[in-house]
């Protein structure tokens, strides 16, 4: 059998195994079907354009191809103007989260991991569902880290902070909106003056649109960006909360440790009301987790759409390290920093919060002194 039919036949078990499995919930929780398929259209989303954050930085940082940063800055202002027009309305909660010292050192050192890893949150999702065992080593020592950073984290909120700010609440939205558009344009414009006069490269956009396209990629980063923020405000309706990613792996960390035993009773995170109920339901019953699987599933049926879905069984053992050390400091960082790259800084930035602009300054500084600390190092 040809490398292409297995493909074919690959892609269509996976899309069947997919069917049933939304029928299944349809029938229990329509809801839970629901953050599925929006789960599923996130992982093949980010698959065929390759959108992943942790690239798109040492892409500038090193050659100064702003194409990834360019599409993130499109994805938040269109996800800024469906988050405002929601959150106006006083119904749903956007992601906001207090300001200190333990965050802004939690977001530096996930900038610090997404460099050593060789992906952010989203990106270890997608990449591991297209097959990569390196990235699966990471997504298992993410939430071994994310579940430590929850035991820690009561020491690390005592640090001192200015608290929760949403500028929705303190301005109004609609200054709310018009200040963060009008900063989104003056970054670029920063950014673009540090990059020289080379234009922007935005990959894959130069692929037309077809039902080929659509279906095995490659899609533009530009389009996948307007995509991806879409699905985020569909998501907010659907959730009830924005695109989120850590806590899922936060639950499942805190789930395998107690298959080995762990007593939850002497955790302050895990002692609350809504610790307690995580850690007694279903994984399948926590919204995020059951994105998270979604967009795990989506980048296995994309990857197997396009050809391209492979498990390489062989990992170095440099390779197995940096995957691990990445991996831990993503999860410890993100539990600190109230979120990643999606529920703090995507998430957080949308709803107007003052942590998602934190929380990319302090990432971006970890990202930027790994890099150099890499070249550095290998140039000896």
């Amino acid at each position: 059998m040809s490398g292409a039919m297995l493909q074919r036949k690959l892609s269509l078990f996976i899309a069947a195994g997919l069917l049933v499995c939304i029928t299944l919930l349809f029938q229990a929780n329509a809801r839970s079907a629901q953050l599925l398929i929006l789960g599923l259209a996130l992982g093949i989303t980010l698959y065929h354009a390759s959108f992943g954050f942790s690239g798109a930085y040492r892409r500038f940082i090193v050659d100064r191809d702003m194409s990834g940063i360019t599409a993130q800055l499109i994805m938040l202002a269109v996800a800024i103007i469906g988050f405002a027009l929601l959150l106006s309305e006083g119904d749903l909660r956007g992601a906001v989260a207090p300001v200190g010292m333990g965050m802004i050192t939690g977001a530096f050192l996930f900038g610090i991991g997404m460099q050593v890893a060789g992906g952010c949150a989203s990106g270890t999702l997608f990449a591991a569902g297209g097959g990569s065992l390196r990235m699966m080593v990471v997504l298992v020592f993410f939430c071994v880290g994310a579940f430590v950073g929850s035991l820690h984290l009561s020491w690390w909120k005592a640090l001192p902070g200015i608290g929760s700010v949403s500028f929705g609440h303190l301005w109004g939205w609609p200054i709310a909106v018009a200040v963060q558009l009008g900063a989104l344009g003056m970054i670029y414009m920063v950014l673009r003056r540090m990059g020289g006069w080379h234009a922007p490269d935005f990959r894959n956009s130069d692929a037309s649109f077809s039902w080929k396209t659509l279906c095995h990629g490659p899609w533009s980063l530009v389009s996948a960006g307007i995509a991806l923020a879409l699905l985020n405000v569909a998501t907010l309706v659907t959730a009830g909360h924005p695109w989120s990613v850590t806590w899922g792996y936060t639950l499942w960390g805190a789930k395998a440790a107690v298959i080995m035993g762990w007593e939850s009773s002497g955790s302050d995170f895990w002692q609350g009301r809504f610790g307690q109920a995580a850690l007694a339901r279903s994984i399948f019953h926590d919204s995020v987790s059951i994105m998270n699987l979604g967009i795990l599933a989506g980048a296995a049926l994309a990857a197997s759409m396009a050809g391209r879905l492979q498990f390489k069984l062989i990992l170095s053992f440099p390779q197995f390290l940096s995957a691990m050390a990445g991996g831990l400091i993503l999860g410890y960082g993100a539990r600190l920093a109230y979120g990643c790259n999606i529920g703090a800084f995507f998430s957080g930035v949308a709803s107007g919060s003052l942590h998602g602009w934190v929380w990319i300054m302090a990432a971006a500084l970890g990202n930027i002194a790994t890099i150099r600390a890499m070249r550095h190092f290998t140039t000896k």
